[in-house]
């Protein structure tokens, strides 16, 4: 049987990187226990919205699950006696949101399989450690030289990728990489041509690009081989973490923050740089640069998982800059992901939130000069400067790099065209979704400014306005109704003179337009 000779039933394009929140509706007593009642909404579309039913034995389950993560979250605690009680309930009930608030707000927390489980179980019920290691068991079949030593169990931020550590069986000293991926959302490549561009990857030699010793790939995901390296990305530098350890065990908590040297930041840069403005040149589109895709070979610095554009996989920053309609094209997301690469090299940790109005004291002024360029409120609604500007920014331009290997990428002009195409593609769906979450902004603020009391007095004090002018007016009205009717009735008029009625008093009821 060929390798991936039928593609899993049932595949379910979501995009992993669409926020998901969660808010508990109610809470409902069934004997001896409570349930909680949430509404989880995907993005900003209420109508992407679902019920679940939790009990707390469930978020007692997860966060016993996410303390490989190293961080103290704030489940409430447990209590055995008084925990029917309807205070009790109430109290859990606000514990239990702050701790769903924690989960959904931090960028990797809500980005793992255990917390997307948890909240849409209906799509991530699939088990893709066990899809992985049915199409790696088929591509032995008809690749016998290779050897699977041990799964590498979420070393990576994907759900839908995974990695194994493997070797060749006549050379049992040298560790290979295989990554396994599914599709994604942004895959607009024809079957054919995404095949014939995956089985090309190996050819790209670059002084600046991991090399990608094999690659296939069918209708519905990929298979890619590289060496294996011991000191591992450059996040595990910075984080001075273990490569083979599980990513939640990395990154969510160092035991220490540390930027690194300021050569270091300026030669790594210069270096990731090179390699973006090769790509863009190229026009292989990328998107997907963050310090885990970033290798470290020595001092070099090689970039990771070109397959992930061709895969049509989410950005790991997609979050932040779909809010950003500046930042529409690939070119620029990834200027704007290496403010994001940069700003952790300098400081040893993601920024809390971007855009960022003040940077921390940096090594040097030529580092806050880039920040400020990708990462800044200004610059995040103008738009990101270029790769070419950026190489000539003070912290690059004087670096001198002393790589005597020759880049080679031959992209057959066919093949270019389909590159084209869907990249357009791709920033197509970008630019739709900025375009949704801004109007989706404007709206919330209108809401929130309709509904603040501020704006209730004016509309009361308006209101009230309007009904004395009313009052006024109908007085008037009715005034010049009598002198008309006097004047009429002539000299010889016999019926007595008769007082006006009183004008009805003005409803001091005010409606309000529903908030």
């Amino acid at each position: 049987m060929a390798f991936m000779e039928k593609p899993p039933a049932g595949k379910v394009l979501l995009d992993d990187t669409v926020p998901l929140t969660a808010a508990i509706e109610a809470s409902q007593t069934l004997q001896s226990h409570t349930e909680y009642i949430i509404r989880v909404q995907r993005g900003i579309s209420v109508e992407n919205s679902w019920q679940i039913v939790r009990r707390y034995s469930d978020f007692d389950l997860l966060n016993n699950n996410l303390q490989i993560s190293g961080l103290s979250l704030p489940l409430p605690p447990k209590k055995l006696i008084g925990n029917m009680e309807r205070e009790f309930i109430a109290e859990r009930q606000k514990g239990l949101q702050n701790y769903l608030n924690v989960l959904t707000t931090n960028h990797i927390l809500s980005s793992c399989e255990l917390v997307k489980k948890f909240l849409d179980p209906n799509n991530y019920a699939a088990n893709y450690t066990e899809i992985a290691l049915q199409q790696v068991s088929m591509f032995f079949r008809s690749e016998p030289k290779w050897e699977v030593v041990e799964p590498l169990k979420d070393i990576g931020w994907r759900i839908r990728k995974k990695y194994f550590l493997m070797k060749i069986k006549n050379q049992p000293k040298e560790w290979l990489v295989l990554s396994w991926a599914d599709l994604g959302p942004d895959k607009y490549l024809s079957d054919k041509d995404f095949q014939c561009l995956i089985k090309l990857l190996p050819s790209c030699l670059h002084p600046y690009i991991y090399r990608v010793t094999f690659a296939t790939a069918n209708e519905s995901s990929a298979l890619l081989i590289r060496m294996f390296n011991e000191k591992g990305t450059l996040k595990d530098l910075i984080y001075k973490a273990k490569p083979k350890d599980p990513f939640l065990k990395k990154y969510c908590n160092p035991k220490k923050i540390q930027g690194l040297e300021l050569q270091q930041i300026k030669t790594y840069g210069r270096q990731i740089l090179e390699v973006l403005k090769f790509l863009h040149e190229k026009g292989f589109p990328y998107g997907h640069l963050h310090a885990s895709n970033v290798m470290l070979d020595g001092d070099t610095c090689r970039l990771l998982d070109l397959e992930n554009s061709l895969l049509g996989l989410p950005s790991f920053y997609r979050a932040y800059f779909s809010q950003f309609r500046k930042i529409n094209t690939l070119e620029s997301v990834d200027v704007h992901c290496f403010g994001h690469l940069l700003y952790e090299m300098t400081y040893g940790r993601p920024p809390d939130s971007v855009p960022i109005d003040s940077f921390p004291p940096a090594p040097s002024m030529a580092v806050v000069a880039v920040l400020e360029s990708t990462l800044s409120c200004e610059a995040c609604k103008n738009g990101m400067p270029t790769v070419s500007r950026l190489l000539q920014m003070p912290l690059f331009s004087d670096v001198l790099l002393t790589t005597s290997e020759k880049p080679q990428f031959k992209i057959p002009t066919k093949l270019k065209e389909a590159l084209r195409i869907a990249k357009e593609c791709i920033e197509k769906r970008l630019i739709e979704e900025q375009k949704q979450i801004h109007q989706h902004r404007r709206l919330t603020r209108a809401q929130s400014h309709h509904g603040s009391e501020e704006e209730r007095k004016k509309r009361k004090i308006l209101a009230r306005k309007k009904s004395k002018r009313s009052a006024v007016e109908n007085s008037e009205e009715h005034s010049a109704k009598y002198s008309n009717s006097n004047n009429s009735a002539g000299s010889g008029a016999s019926s007595p003179l008769t007082s006006p009625s009183s004008p009805t008093p003005p409803s001091t009821t005010v409606e309000h337009a529903p908030f």
